[in-house]
Formats: structure tokens, sequence, C-alpha cells
């Protein structure tokens, strides 16, 4: 039987990975390229039998870099909008709102400003850690071009009205589409922040690309 090839992507999309953890598996050695024309591929079989010997820790591991692939879905470094001046939690969000609107997310920044700001008028989205979690009341899918996630970071701490009464600094704007796709962010968010040296790097980030490295990568090292 001939063998069956697959490109580092077409790896990608059949582990549900990025593109990058393939290459990582591939200079660690899990998996042998031969370039074939143009590109390198992988002999299908290698990953079949990589996949059918996994042990309790590798199924672990493969599960949270789909996780954080899932999560790369929403989130670029472009999206990351660092020290905006704010004296307020209503000028906190009328500068994400126009992030996402610059960004090409939403086409108005006054629509989201209104919504988000009647959501945080039911109760406070700061979950607590100088940390709040801004997002509409209800999901928007044909307001919201594509499903996003924005990382914004302030100045100066506002006072916010959070659970432990600590002021915020750290701002994830959830613009999602389904209770599918935000019930799995608000998850991969807490359960990230939860880890007391990466929220500290957060509010020290210097870059999207830092903050992105920080909110991806370090989940798997």
């Amino acid at each position: 039987m001939a063998k069956e090839y697959l490109s580092i992507k077409q790896v990608a999309t059949f582990l549900k990975v990025t593109d990058s953890v393939v290459k990582e598996m591939v200079k660690s050695k899990i998996f042998k390229s031969i370039k074939k024309g143009n590109t390198y591929v992988v002999d299908k079989s290698e990953v079949d039998e990589w996949l059918a010997n996994l042990n309790e820790r590798d199924i672990e591991l493969l599960a949270l870099k789909r996780s954080v692939c899932r999560f790369s879905d929403y989130f670029k470094p472009r999206y990351v909008h660092l020290d905006f001046l704010a004296d307020n939690k209503y000028e906190a969000i009328a500068e994400m709102s126009k992030k996402a609107k610059e960004l090409k997310i939403v086409k108005d920044h006054r629509w989201l400003y209104q919504v988000v700001v009647a959501r945080e008028e039911l109760v406070s989205t700061a979950i607590g850690k100088g940390v709040a979690l801004l997002h509409p009341r209800h999901l928007h899918p044909n307001k919201v071009k594509k499903p996003s996630i924005l990382f914004g970071r302030s100045a100066h701490e506002i006072e916010f009205d959070a659970v432990d009464n600590k002021p915020v600094d750290i701002f994830f704007m959830l613009l999602l589409h389904d209770d599918h796709q935000h019930l799995f962010s608000i998850s991969y968010i807490s359960k990230l922040l939860m880890n007391e040296d990466i929220l500290g790097k957060l509010k020290a980030g210097k870059d999207g690309e830092e903050i992105s490295d920080l909110l991806t990568r370090s989940v798997i090292k």
C-alpha cells in the first residue's frame, strides 16, 4: 500500500493544533519530515502511531495545546491595547470599544460601548486580582464581524466594584458569537489567571507579542 503523506498544515488540522506546534514536534523528532516538491510532509502512519501510543500525560498536554489553538483563533497580538489612559470604568470601556472598531471587529464603537456598559451596570465583570472580563449582556454575532478577544491594560488602576474590592488595570473584552465560545474563553482565561506569575507578567508586558506569548505559549511550557 502506498504511503499517505500530510503537509505540516494538514497534520496541524488533523491534530487540531497550530502549525507552529507541529513544526516544534518535527524539530523535537517526534515526527520525521521529508521534502516533496516545494513542501515538507510527514508520513501519516507516524502520526497515527504516535496518537495510538500516547500516555496519560501526553494526552493532557495535547488537550492543552488544542485549547491554546482554539484561544488563538480569537486572540491575536494586534488585539492588545497597552497603557491607555482612563479615570474610571466608563472611560476604560470606551477605550476598549474604540480599539475594537479600529481593528474592524465592530463597525460602531458607540453601540459596543452602550451594550458593554449596560452589562456592567447589572453586576461588575471584575473577577478579582485587578482583572475585568468585559462583554455585552447578550451575544451579537450580527454586530461582531469575527469572534474576538481583546486584551487591554490601563496606565492606572481603576475602581471597578470588583468582588475583592481591588481596583482593575487588566481588561479582556470578549466579543464572541455563541455560548460555547464564550464559556470556553471565560474558563481558559480564568484558569490562566490562577497563575500569579503569569498575572504579574501580564501587568508588566511591554508589547503585544509578549502579552500573546504569556496567554498562549506560557500555558504549555
